[in-house]
């Protein structure tokens, strides 16, 4: 092969490379998260809740499937519900959805993280990392901070 057909066919590579790389990054989720909040807890208690703004401005939905933080043995992503004259939670089964182009937010009485089994309590002022896991996205690092109930 020559030396022309050779660079010729790099450079066809190359530029395909770059293209589709292109294409990949301009398809899927992007996902951002605004105003990270959390709970302060009593002393004693052994669970905290955290809401944040997630907007995906993305072409494609993508799932919150979980979260992340060494504030808590475990993380959970929950959502409230009335039962009767009663309010319950849950854990939500299959991720939360984040549609293309839209925005939910976790907030009291609705969708939120739930901190079970906090390391130590959650005071006014301090902050904490939580980290955010997509289905498509990955990981989404936060820091939160922690407010008055």
């Amino acid at each position: 092969m020559s030396t022309l057909r050779s660079r010729t066919l790099i450079a066809f590579l190359l530029l395909a490379t770059i293209v589709l790389t292109s294409c990949q990054q301009a398809s899927g989720s992007k996902i951002s998260a605004s105003d990270a909040w959390g709970r302060s807890s009593p002393m004693m208690a052994q669970t905290g809740a955290m809401y944040v703004v997630i907007e995906n401005q993305g072409n494609e939905s993508d799932r919150l499937i979980g979260a992340a933080s060494d504030a808590a043995k475990t993380v959970e992503v929950h959502e409230s519900y009335m039962e009767g004259d009663m309010m319950k939670m849950r854990p939500v089964e299959g991720g939360l959805e984040i549609p293309a182009g839209g925005t939910v937010e976790l907030k009291p009485g609705g969708y939120h993280i739930m901190l079970i089994d906090l390391v130590s309590p959650l005071e006014v002022g301090t902050k904490i990392k939580v980290t955010l896991k997509f289905e498509k996205a990955g990981d989404v690092p936060l820091e939160v901070e922690i407010r008055e109930q």
